[in-house]
């Protein structure tokens, strides 16, 4: 049965905080909010924890796993970026946006599109993930809690836990952060072409 941590939304607490990164660190799988809605996330290095979330979610291995990180200059860690990619990333992060990018050699080859070698990046503007990330010190590996069949992600936390305590080990409870998943961008085209419209805008793309 996994754990269940009130964390409140603009204060988050630092031993909450702690207590998540350890269970990340051990290979466990996190539901936590995000700027758009609830996501699924785990250790970028931990392939059992990404089996998981993909039974979970019930997804092949040509589903987009996106790194959510810390700031832009985390992102060229993991993404190739251009001048062009650059003033793009920077006018829409940190937001509700998913950007598909060519992946460098950091990123681990299961995580990427198998033939294009591409890997979604997001800039998240929440203080409990920001907070995360900053104890954790790298990206967290994640995928938005959306089910088969259901138009919207997961949205509360309570019905998270009634659907999902028996397959994940931590779920986060940060309040209502939405319902709409992200706009995906894929900058690997040029011009950029929107995947899916989602709760970003289409600003910066003309």
């Amino acid at each position: 049965m996994s754990q269940f941590f009130e964390i409140h939304p603009d204060n988050p607490q630092k031993r909450l905080i702690h207590q998540t990164v350890e269970i990340i660190d051990n290979g466990g799988v996190v539901v936590y909010p995000t700027d758009s809605s609830y996501a699924v996330g785990c250790h970028l290095g931990d392939k059992s924890a990404m089996e998981k979330i993909r039974r979970i979610r019930q997804v092949d291995d040509k589903h987009h796993f996106t790194l959510v990180c810390s700031d832009l200059s985390e992102i060229a860690t993991y993404a190739k970026v251009t001048n062009a990619d650059y003033r793009l990333l920077k006018s829409l992060t940190p937001g509700p946006y998913t950007f598909l990018l060519k992946a460098t050699s950091e990123v681990p080859r299961r995580l990427m599109h198998p033939k294009r070698r591409m890997i979604g990046i997001r800039v998240i503007e929440d203080p409990i993930v920001k907070a995360i990330l900053e104890e954790l010190g790298q990206p967290i590996m994640s995928s938005t809690l959306i089910m088969p069949g259901n138009d919207m992600p997961e949205t509360d936390a309570h019905e998270i836990r009634d659907k999902f305590e028996h397959q994940v080990d931590l779920i986060i409870d940060g309040g209502n952060c939405g319902f709409e998943a992200t706009t995906v961008i894929n900058m690997v085209e040029s011009p950029p072409l929107i995947m899916r419209q989602g709760k970003g805008t289409e600003h910066g793309l003309d």
